[in-house]
């Protein structure tokens, strides 16, 4: 490998020493990383534009490399507006709500092995169940449906339409439940039996609009809130509610996760964390972040992985987004920026 090579690509890829390797000197011959053992940043980018890309963080946090599908795909554009990566087997789905494509690539060498574009109008959120894709559309005053795909050769099965919103949308108990909320508006999850791939009556909540659900060791949690107060609730597998937790004085609470058997949420700027097993709200936030542009921007992304709680702040759009990394405890572990408008963070 000539010297000149070398030096070039220890300041492209950003000194991601120890995890490149390289087939032969061949000066034809690419270098590859591996990029398992660390976290995965989705950033938007600017809408209207095809800035979506994706930055690698290595476990400990010190490493970093920005826009990995461009710099392992020839320079290529992912896309416009990432909204979220989804996993299946060594794949990684990239799905791009404004391109109307979901970007298929190797989860760790990052390289393009193929993509989804029919059936797709402003896909929203992804999740497998039962051999399928099951992938939510939710055009602006359009179509609202769930698009469903074989995972085994992408290949489109059929569509499920809704009159209310189509957001996001979790496996649990190898079943599809779909959030029929968004932005704060709505009460509404559909189940959807994926043994015949029809939707069930909906699940109203009894109080609250939906912020956000997940899935978690074969349940679902949705988070909803009111003007005074909010609730988490936990769903079965098979569609019923099963426990209602009040978080008496926490309003607009959103931003649910799970890890290490407890709740984490926000409220406004402040970051809550509770046990599962808990049946009051919190008296006191672990953390409050920072003041950012706009009320929006503070915590845009929030996702809890292990012992680390990971915050974006989006300063707008305007520049690169702010990441703060916070341990279990509301101490800061460390910050640096990634790409524009970063929305979560996944293992890999």
């Amino acid at each position: 490998m000539r010297l000149n090579r070398f030096l070039h690509f220890l300041f492209a890829f950003a000194l991601l020493s120890g995890i490149v390797s390289c087939s032969s000197d061949n000066d034809n011959d690419e270098q590859e990383i591996f990029y398992g053992n660390g976290f995965l940043f989705s950033n938007e980018g600017t809408f209207g534009k095809p800035e979506g890309d994706v930055t690698f963080v290595t476990a400990d946090l010190n490493l970093k490399q920005n826009n990995i599908f461009a710099l392992n795909n020839g320079g290529a554009k992912l896309g416009d507006v990432l909204q979220m990566i989804a996993f299946n087997g060594e794949n990684a789905y990239l799905l791009l709500n404004n391109s109307n494509k979901i970007q298929i690539v190797n989860r760790y060498n990052f390289k393009a092995n193929g993509e989804i574009t029919a059936e797709l109008n402003s896909p929203r959120y992804m999740a497998f169940a039962n051999n399928n894709i099951y992938v939510t559309n939710d055009k602006y005053n359009g179509a609202k449906y769930v698009s469903i795909y074989k995972a085994s050769d992408r290949s489109f099965i059929k569509k499920i339409t809704f009159t209310d919103a189509a957001e996001r949308i979790v496996e649990a108990g190898n079943n599809i439940f779909v959030q029929n909320a968004s932005f704060g508006f709505g009460n509404k999850i559909t189940y959807i039996n994926t043994s015949t791939n029809e939707a069930q009556p909906p699940i109203t909540l009894p109080a609250g609009n939906i912020n956000k659900i997940i899935s978690n060791n074969q349940n679902v949690y949705a988070i909803a809130a009111e003007a005074a107060n909010s609730y988490i609730y936990q769903i079965s597998s098979t569609g019923s509610i099963t426990k209602t937790i009040t978080l008496t004085g926490i309003a607009d609470a959103k931003n649910l996760e799970i890890s290490n058997g407890k709740f984490y949420f926000s409220s406004a700027k402040n970051v809550y964390a509770m046990d599962m097993t808990a049946t009051t709200a919190p008296t006191a936030p672990l953390f409050t972040v920072a003041n950012s542009v706009d009320q929006y921007s503070a915590l845009y992304g929030f996702s809890v992985i292990n012992d680390k709680i990971f915050t974006s702040d989006s300063n707008g759009f305007t520049q690169d987004s702010k990441i703060v990394v916070y341990s279990t405890t509301g101490a800061i572990i460390r910050s640096f920026t990634t790409g524009i408008g970063s929305n979560a963070v996944y293992p890999n």
